[in-house]
Parts: C-alpha cells; structure tokens; sequence
C-alpha cells in the first residue's frame, strides 16, 4: 500500500499529507493543540554541539557544517569541543577521540612555554560564524602530567585510551598561570565584551578515567583553572563539573559532592570558602542495545539522568534560577564508534535518530517547565569526522560534507520561535511514562507546538524503541483558538523519501567513490524538504484540523500563516 501511495502522484501526496481530506481516522491519534495556552518559553537550548577532535573545526567539511549551525538558528549556538590543551606527542595526526593543540610546552629548565596558534585557529572559525565556545580547560599538557608517558592515546587501534593526557598537573601553580595566560590572550585577541558571553569549564567527565585522579585533585585543578580565568577575566562564566550520567549513583554522588565544594568548603587556590559555580554541568545518555538482530533504543534512562540531575540541583536552595548545560546530550555515548564496531550504532544514518531526538528534546522542554529550572543548553554530542567512509554510522550530522536526516530536526527546531503551547494527545506518553517503560508497547506520536504572532509551528513525530516495531500511524491535528480567516500551510518533512540523503545514498548505490554530479543529488537531498507546495485552508470556528500519515521514524514540521 505505501510503495502504491508513492505512485499516486503530487496530486496524492498533496491529499494524504496535508488537507482535510477523506482519511481514515480509524485508530488515529488525536492531538490537540491549544493557540490560546502558551506553557513556557520556546528556548533554543538544542543550538548546541560538541566533538572530541577539534582539528576537524578548521577543515572545510567542518567549517561548512558549522556554518550550516549557525545558519538554522535564530541564536549564536555554542560549540564545545574536547582536547584544547591536548599535545601532539608523537601521534601523526588528528583521530577518533583524539586531537590535540600543543598550547603548552616547556624547556629544558622546566620554563612554560605557550603557542596559542592551533588553539586560535579552531576558535577562529567558530567565532567568526558567530558562534560562542563552550571553552573545555582540557587536558592535561604533557609536560605537564604527573604521568607523562605514555601520552597520546591508540583507541582507534584498539589500544588504551586512558593515557598520560588524563592525569592530574604536577604542579597547580603551573597550571594555574597556564589558565592565566590563556584567558589574557584570549581576551587580547577577541575583546573583553566578547568573551565574556562565553562559557568555561575544567575538563571533561572527572568521574570516570576521563580524569586519572582523586575527586580531591579535580577539586584542586578547578580551584586553580578558575582562579587563573578569574584573575584574567573577573567576568567570565566558569562552571561545571560536566559528570557522567546522573542515574548512575556514583555519578550524582560525584556531582552532589562537587556542588557542596563549590558552595561550602575551602578552596584550594584561594583558602577562602567557596569555588566559582555560575552555571551547572553534567551528561545525559541514553542506551541502545542489539535484541535478536535488531536495534533497540532506550530514551528512558538519558530522560532519568536529566530528571534525577534537576532533581540534584533543586536539592540546593543557593543554586536556584543557576543556568544548567547538559553538556552531552545524546542517543548513546560513543560518537565514534561506527556501525562496524557495534551494530547497535546502526540508528544513526537514518529516521530513527532523527525521530528519537524529536521525542526526547519535546520530552526535556516538558522537564524543564516541570523542574522550574533554567536549562540554558543541551549539547548534541555529533559534529562530523574526516577521511571515513560515507555513512559509516558514526554518531554524526554529517558524511563527508553531506547533511545526515538528523541534522534537519535541528532545522526544524530553528524554525519554531516564540512561546510553547500546551499540546494534549489522547493516551499520549509524559515522560515519566518513558523513564519508567521506555516505548515499547505502543509507538510515540506527539507533538510540540509553539507560537508567535500569528505564526503557529507544530513538530509530529512517529518515533519507537524498537525498529522493527514500527508502522504508519495516523494523527489528526486539532489547532484551536486560532483567530483569522484562513492559515496558510507549509508540511516540512523528514522520512523515507524527505530530507533524508541516507536514501539517497542507496538508491544512487552506496558509492564510496562520489563523483560530482552524485555529490549534488546527495546535497540537495540533505536539505530540509517541503512534503508538498504550501496551501490555503480556511479556520471554521476558531478551529483548523489537519490529518497526517505519519510514516515509521518519521517527523513532520507544519508551519501556519494565519490570515487575520
């Protein structure tokens, strides 16, 4: 029937996909969006993005993407990114997980020395976008590790990962007046009145061997980073401490107890009570496995690390209205593992991720307005990786400079402005549904909806756990209050057949060899798409209702104009 309904034609799709039309509304699910309810701001805190291997922001695949960010969003995004103060050591070049700087050396009599060259570079291209960094003091030099050798890692190998770069300064001072000099020379080179609309942190996720130390020595590596920022730039934004998933008791004991340093105990730079905290930080993931062959995700667990961290959070009555950055913020925790190490990572060239991060980012909105917290970002940890092969299932939003499916959620989101409006959907799913069963017994399809002036936008999605799980499902769109003569719709859409160069790629063959011509079928295929041309339909009653089929992994944007 679907293969069928592809065949009817514009006219076809132009009568299924967008107008009131015959439809069938036999087990349709009814959502209901209220124009006269705004429930809470529409932040853009998914204009947000991060990567280990900062090399890859100054070439050109790097720089069109990040350009393409900035472009979809109404606001300068954030870009974070790991191994800004990593060194070389004898690595040949840039790698999965791994990247590197050479910002601090030192000569044979132990003197600093510091070359901001590649560090300037990187920051250049996302600065001169518009951009802002999310600026990680990380890692550890070495010349200046307590445990040196061996330092650059051999992960993409199979080799160790936790090498000299994870250890803690020899010695704090030093550490401090590296911090120091970076900030002077960064506010030299940018200017006070922009860098302080940056963020800064220390390191990346000191509770795992990410940081080869005690939680006493973070402590004191952070007491000394902000000490030394601080000291350059009273004004600029210091937080933290970026920990690992919150549902895991070790890491919100690890997150609780970092808090109560900052707010209650003696610093170690200073010997004053109290550390610098301005915003809060910590990582969300979720949790796919491979069930008999097949993929299955797990939403539930990345919602319950954000749920259980603004619980966290509350739990201090000094930290309320204190920005939170969930600084990774994703499907799963291994950007750069590719379907090849791991079938599991299979969801990502496809639908599936893009419709999983339109549930779970509908879901954060709902828990922030729950929370009543001031969730300022939420890091997609997926940027792009060089010399791989074509869609290779790396967590990425883009292959080889051409858009992934996902990429074109975020596009979408770009387009939703103003304030959210309240959304019910009959036998729909909150999520403390998600967190306590997951979506497994009934496919997820909702909706989030936002307005401002007499524009309404309305995201649907189709989204499932379980791939195999998944089938079309009709919706019907009730937009009430709605005051005007008639709207006029736009039906943006990703699926099997929009905004999807995954596809394409495998109708053009699977080519690992893109010539010109491919290159521009696959580019053009990347964009986000219109499902049909624009229509008029008239508002009876303060009331406009629209029908979709909402195809497997599927997510729809509906744009209405409406005309006073």
């Amino acid at each position: 029937m679907r293969k069928a309904y592809f065949n009817f034609g514009m006219f076809a799709l132009l009568f299924l996909a967008v107008v009131n039309q015959a439809f069938s509304q036999e087990n349709a699910v009814n959502i209901d969006i209220d124009r006269a309810v705004e429930v809470g701001e529409m932040r853009p805190f998914w204009a947000w993005f991060g990567y280990d291997e900062p090399n890859y922001t100054s070439r050109e695949n790097g720089k069109k993407l990040l350009s393409e960010l900035q472009e979809m969003s109404p606001v300068p995004v954030y870009v974070r990114t790991h191994n800004l103060l990593t060194s070389k050591g004898n690595s040949p070049g840039p790698d999965l997980k791994w990247g590197f700087t050479d910002a601090y050396s030192e000569d044979k009599n132990g003197k600093p020395i510091y070359n901001w060259t590649v560090v300037d570079s990187i920051i250049d291209v996302i600065v001169s976008r518009g951009m802002k960094p999310l600026m990680e003091i990380g890692f550890m030099p070495r010349d200046l590790s307590t445990k040196p050798e061996p330092y650059e890692h051999t992960w993409s190998q199979g080799g160790n990962i936790w090498t000299g770069w994870t250890y803690p300064p020899k010695d704090y001072e030093k550490w401090k007046n590296l911090v120091y000099q970076w900030t002077l020379h960064t506010v030299s080179r940018y200017g006070m009145k922009e860098v302080k609309t940056w963020l800064w942190e220390v390191w990346n996720e000191p509770d795992i061997p990410y940081f080869s130390g005690t939680f006493e020595e973070y402590c004191m590596m952070y007491d000394y980073a902000a000490a030394g920022l601080k000291k350059a730039c009273p004004e600029c934004v210091i937080g933290g401490p970026h920990t690992t998933s919150p549902r895991n008791d070790k890491a919100n004991t690890y997150l609780s107890n970092f808090i109560k340093h900052c707010l209650y105990e003696k610093n170690y730079a200073t010997g004053k009570i109290g550390s610098p905290l301005e915003y809060i930080g910590f990582h969300a993931k979720g949790n796919p496995e491979f069930v008999d062959g097949n993929i299955r995700m797990n939403m539930g667990v990345q919602l319950r690390d954000i749920q259980r961290a603004f619980e966290t959070v509350n739990s201090f009555k000094e930290l309320k209205g204190i920005p939170i950055i969930v600084g990774e913020c994703d499907p799963e925790g291994c950007a750069a593992c590719s379907v090849e190490r791991d079938p599991k990572y299979g969801y990502r060239n496809g639908t599936m991720y893009s419709s999983y991060t339109a549930s779970s980012f509908a879901r954060i909105y709902d828990l922030m307005g729950d929370y009543k917290v001031n969730l300022q970002g939420a890091v997609s940890w997926s940027f792009e990786f060089e010399d791989q092969p074509w869609f290779a299932g790396f967590r990425e939003l883009a292959t080889n400079g051409i858009d992934k499916p996902v990429l074109n959620v975020f596009r979408m989101f770009g387009h939703m402005q103003g304030n959210r409006l309240q959304v019910t959907t009959k036998d729909g799913m909150g999520y403390q549904d998600i967190i306590n069963d997951g979506v497994r017994k009934k496919a997820d399809v909702d909706a989030l909806a936002s307005a401002s002036g007499d524009d309404v936008w309305v995201m649907v999605w189709n989204y499932h756990d379980d791939i195999l799980a998944q089938k079309s499902t009709n919706a019907v769109l009730n937009v009430n209050h709605l005051k005007g003569q008639k709207a006029m719709i736009e039906h943006y859409r990703i699926d099997e057949n929009y905004s999807n160069s995954f596809e394409k790629w495998k109708e053009l063959g699977s080519p690992q060899q893109v010539d010109a011509s491919a290159y521009e079928a696959l580019e053009k295929a990347g964009k986000l798409q219109l499902m049909a041309s624009p229509v008029w339909k008239d508002i009876k009653a303060d009331k406009l209702s629209l029908e979709l089929e909402m195809s497997p992994q599927a997510v729809s944007l509906i744009h209405l104009k409406v005309l006073k």
